[in-house]
């Protein structure tokens, strides 16, 4: 694919990117915290990126690129469904991420792997090259969406597709909506946020996202809701750790004392100790999968 990763990408992006608050908080201690619980994290979020991949399918000898492509679980699976015929480009915004996934594909002989550090919204894809476009929750964050998919949809052939997950509202999300509320006992809420802007839930509303989609110039899209109950393994504690360390209520806690911290994390382990298997804590989520064409 004629690119490559290299951290002298990270002065253009904080330089003059649109997304530059995305790309400082993904290569701060927020994307040290995912590399450092990146086994942990995967089997976590790896069936909702099975879905999506069966749902769009992915044939041998294709190219593909993968938005968003974090410490690369779903760059390898697409790496190796598409065989070595085929390409997958992983993009991402974060350099530590980056070089977990670049690791990890090595480690396996994916040669047919290329993972860059750039900003999907408006890098310069060869042009009609993929066959598919697919993201794991990595599309979200954009500030200029219509312009953002507009490029992203330059990338693909005419008949290229398009196929991604997203979240549903938060109060239909369990696994969000319960640590929340619990850090909300213990610190002030913090400002209201516009539902619009970039974020986890930016695309809950279904027509925000299909009018989104359709301004880009994507055809034949369908938004399809997903509601599993998402696994969390692990024992108690680890379980109680992913919940109150990672998403908003990690962010509401940012700034808490030690003590405000540990009263949360307790609480939080108090709530879902009933319903802790043995391997893990099932919560409730909501999620669309949706699919275009170019």
């Amino acid at each position: 694919m004629g690119e490559h990763n290299t951290d002298d990408d990270m002065s253009d992006l904080k330089a003059d990117g649109p997304n530059s608050d995305q790309i400082e908080y993904w290569n701060g201690d927020t994307g040290d915290k995912w590399v450092d619980a990146q086994e942990k994290l995967d089997p976590v979020l790896e069936p909702a990126g099975l879905v999506v991949m069966d749902k769009v399918g992915v044939r041998p000898g294709e190219t593909v690129i993968d938005i968003g492509c974090g410490c690369g679980a779903t760059s390898l699976e697409l790496a190796q469904r598409v065989g070595p015929m085929g390409r997958l480009l992983g993009v991402d915004i974060s350099i530590p991420m980056l070089r977990r996934a670049g690791e990890r594909a090595a480690a396996l002989g994916l040669a047919h792997t290329a993972f860059i550090n750039a900003d999907a919204s408006n890098y310069r894809f060869e042009a009609g090259a993929a066959d598919l476009v697919f993201s794991r929750y990595g599309v979200m964050f954009f500030t200029n969406r219509v312009e953002a998919f507009a490029n992203i949809r330059k990338g693909l052939k005419d008949d290229g597709r398009l196929g991604f997950i997203c979240w549903q509202p938060l109060d239909k999300n369990e696994w969000v909506l319960l640590p929340r509320d619990v850090a909300l006992r213990h610190v002030p809420a913090p400002e209201p946020m516009d539902p619009l802007a970039p974020g986890p839930f930016a695309f809950s509303d279904p027509d925000r996202v299909r009018g989104i989609l359709g301004e880009a110039g994507f055809q034949d899209i369908a938004i399809d809701s997903h509601e599993p109950f998402m696994s969390n393994p692990g024992t108690l504690d680890e379980v109680t750790n992913f919940l109150t360390y990672f998403g908003p209520a990690s962010r509401l806690i940012a700034d808490a004392d030690d003590a405000t911290k540990k009263a949360v994390e307790n609480e939080v382990r108090e709530a879902i100790a009933p319903r802790h298997d043995g391997k893990g804590v099932a919560l409730k989520a909501a999620m669309w999968i949706v699919t275009a064409r170019a």
